[in-house]
């Protein structure tokens, strides 16, 4: 499963947007590093179905697999602006493979 895109789904409440840009300033030279690409993100998302809706920003993002995903969030540069993120949101990130290339 090593060749499966991989895909990041960011959820975020931000409540220190001054943090948070910090993060954001530092995220996407260190996305390009790892061959992640940003794919969209949505600041008025839609609540379809379900009992636990999200709030907040949305982000769409993803790498051309596992292991480029693991070294991305490993990465010690990284891991020192995600504490800006840590600080200035409540946020979750989740992990989602892709499907397999079709025969």
């Amino acid at each position: 499963m090593s060749d499966v895109k991989v895909y990041m789904l960011a959820n975020l409440q931000i409540h220190d947007a001054e943090k948070y840009r910090l993060y954001e300033k530092g995220f996407f030279p260190i996305l390009k590093k790892h061959e992640g690409e940003f794919i969209t993100y949505d600041d008025n998302i839609v609540h379809v179905e379900g009992a636990k809706p999200m709030q907040g920003r949305v982000i769409l993002f993803c790498f051309p697999s596992a292991k480029h995903a693991d070294e991305w969030y490993s990465d010690p540069e990284y891991q020192a602006i995600s504490e800006h993120r840590r600080s200035g949101t409540t946020s979750t990130i989740t992990r989602i493979n892709g499907l397999p290339p079709r025969e």
